[in-house]
């Protein structure tokens, strides 16, 4: 006994270290991801006009419902796929031409779907700068190439290559910003576009990694067809567009239903900054289904129930630790936090940031939940769940009343439910899960 237990242990601890190899790499990719961010949002609140500073956080909030929010699928997918076929020792090339396609037509439609909706989004949105239109697409783009690898490079369990695309999105973002501003040439267009090549950019430096990917042992005799893929993708694409229209369209919202006068486009200014202070968490959560899927695909392929409940339950747990924390912050902190390190003309209420924060640790749940329903095949649970979500949120956010106050309740109670109705989508599936030899 005394033999197994210490076996065990050397096993959890080679689990353990195996981890901490391979989110260091993807640690230090999202830090730079993130500074990149708020570096940029801090320098043009600094800088720019309330309105302008509006509308580049406006353009910040879409390209991340367009990009991650769409191509997240792809990479989810992707790397469901990768892994499988990895697993059962066979090629992944005929995936990973499958996926590329599937996300070239996914970038095409959206785009189409962007410069359709420029005569409501230029005046409304982004401060009649039809420059911001274009950097949108131009984010879509670079979003379905960055996407596609990650989800590749995750697949495979080569973290060194998702931490280098991201740490290279995060620099391609904030030495420009950077310059911009030390050089007096900062304007709304330029830290738009700067802002906007930065995936584009860690796809090209990061593209070579593709072509050193491992390989299976044997040709892939299952096929890979485009069909079934664009079927698994675009279910996804749906169900993650909708988890971040529910995350992030507030503030878009908020900033359309203001009036002209300068003290609205100070609440506007102010509840953007806020609300993106307050979404950290969420944002460092991000890549948690890059490490969660391979784990619970294989784990689901074995039908093994008690495997995938512990990997989920432990995720949560760490939802429950940052984002508590998160939570308290936000109410001490918030506030006071988007002035300093934003620019906020307006200290919001406390109690503002604090909803704000309940809403992000929902958000972060999602997060889990998502990639695990992912891993066993329930994509329509996905996606009904975002549906019904969305419905009562669009509902919420346009409701008549004061604007702050919609966009505040829109945030907060969509992603609960979505956060409730995902779970027991799950609990469901894991107890149908079949037990194989």
């Amino acid at each position: 006994m005394v033999t197994s237990a210490l076996t065990r242990t050397a096993v959890l601890r080679g689990r353990l270290a195996a981890m901490t190899t391979a989110a260091a790499p993807v640690g230090g990719g999202l830090a730079l991801v993130g500074l990149s961010a708020y570096a940029v949002l801090g320098l043009a609140g600094h800088t720019l006009a309330p309105r302008d500073y509006a509308a580049l956080g406006s353009l910040y909030l879409l390209t991340t419902i367009l990009g991650p929010g769409v191509f997240v699928a792809v990479e989810q997918q992707a790397n469901r796929e990768v892994s499988g076929r990895l697993a059962a020792g066979v090629g992944t090339a005929g995936t990973v031409r499958a996926a590329a396609m599937v996300s070239g037509g996914l970038a095409v439609a959206v785009s189409v779907l962007v410069l359709a909706c420029g005569g409501l989004l230029v005046p409304e949105v982004f401060a009649d700068s039809w420059a911001l239109l274009a950097a949108t697409v131009l984010a879509v783009l670079g979003a379905a190439a960055v996407y596609l690898l990650r989800g590749v490079f995750a697949g495979q369990r080569r973290y060194g290559w998702y931490g280098a695309s991201l740490a290279a999105e995060g620099l391609a973002r904030l030495l420009p910003c950077v310059a911009l501003v030390l050089l007096g040439a900062a304007n709304l267009t330029r830290f738009g576009f700067a802002f906007a090549a930065g995936c584009g950019l860690a796809a090209a430096l990061t593209l070579y990694g593709l072509r050193r990917s491992p390989t299976g042992d044997r040709p892939d005799r299952r096929p890979t067809g485009v069909a079934g893929m664009a079927g698994a993708v675009v279910l996804l694409a749906f169900a993650s567009g909708l988890s971040l229209l529910v995350a992030n369209l507030g503030p878009v919202v908020l900033t359309s239903r203001v009036g002209p006068h300068p003290e609205d486009a100070e609440l506007a200014a102010s509840f953007v900054s806020l609300f993106v202070l307050v979404r950290i968490p969420v944002f460092l959560f991000a890549p948690v289904q890059a490490f969660l899927l391979p784990g619970l695909t294989a784990a689901a392929e074995r039908g093994d129930a008690p495997s995938v409940r512990t990997r989920v339950r432990a995720a949560l747990l760490a939802v429950a630790a940052v984002g508590g924390a998160g939570v308290v912050g936000a109410w001490l902190l918030g506030p006071w936090a988007a002035r300093v390190f934003f620019g906020a003309p307006l200290p919001l209420p406390r109690l503002v940031a604090a909803l704000l924060g309940v809403s992000t640790v929902a958000m972060m749940a999602a997060q889990i939940l998502q990639p695990a329903l992912v891993a066993l095949g329930r994509h329509r649970a996905a996606t009904g769940a975002w549906l019904v979500s969305a419905a009562l949120f669009v509902g919420l956010l346009f409701a008549p009343v004061d604007p702050l106050a919609a966009a505040v309740a829109a945030q907060l109670v969509a992603p609960v439910l979505v956060t409730v109705l995902m779970g027991l989508s799950l609990r469901a599936g894991i107890r149908r899960l079949p037990t194989r030899g």
